[in-house]
């Protein structure tokens, strides 16, 4: 594209100068144009896509969340939207739905593959109730190696509950007792998980 006016010409010889350069350069504008308004549009499109995908990934959560037995709603989540977080809500609900039905293993199906979700919250969720899963069915190693460390300082009570659990399984009385407190030492005081802990330490002395 040719350069635009000489700042050194008088008021009239610029005039004449934009109305040259705009003559010569009349393609140049329009595909500028163009493609910087396809540009926005098409990142407004991309928005809306996103929108209309979260929204239908929505929908089908919610219908597993009011019926679980809804296949076609879970199979669909996965098919067309298995990188979605509403997918992997999906997938806790079902682990749920099972272990109250007492299929535990058919529960550790839908979450052994969600603790290495990028999403933090869930993955941990995942390997907390996977954890108690395989303390329930009495797997304490396995138990043990699933919840693996302390990882995630917000959700530190929570792991530090199960890992007592986990000791209190085995027989490792003082070791569970360690880590019930270190749980109570995360927790409000009013808090229920706190009030379920006292219980079990006191059951301890």
């Amino acid at each position: 594209m040719k350069n635009f006016i000489e700042i050194n010409k008088t008021d009239e010889e610029q005039e004449q100068q934009i109305k040259q350069w705009i003559k010569e350069n009349t393609l140049y504008i329009v595909v500028g144009v163009t493609l910087g308004l396809g540009g926005v549009w098409g990142f407004d499109y991309y928005q809306t896509y996103q929108q209309q995908q979260n929204m239908q990934a929505r929908y089908h959560y919610l219908s597993v969340a009011s019926n679980p037995n809804n296949t076609d709603a879970l199979r669909i989540l996965k098919q067309d939207y298995a990188d979605s977080t509403y997918t992997q809500q999906a997938n806790l609900l079902m682990a749920k739905h099972f272990l109250t039905q007492g299929k535990a293993k058919t529960a550790l199906t839908y979450l052994l593959p969600l603790i290495n979700s990028t999403n933090e919250f869930i993955a941990q969720n995942a390997k907390f109730r996977a954890a108690n899963i395989y303390l329930e069915i009495n797997d304490i190693d396995t138990a043990l190696s699933v919840l693996g460390e302390d990882d995630n300082e917000s959700l530190s009570a929570f792991y530090h509950h199960i890992k007592g659990d986990i000791h209190f399984a085995q027989n490792n009385i003082n070791d569970a007792k360690k880590h019930y407190n270190l749980a109570l030492s995360k927790l409000e005081n009013n808090s229920k998980l706190g009030g379920i802990i006292r219980i079990k330490l006191n059951d301890l002395n």
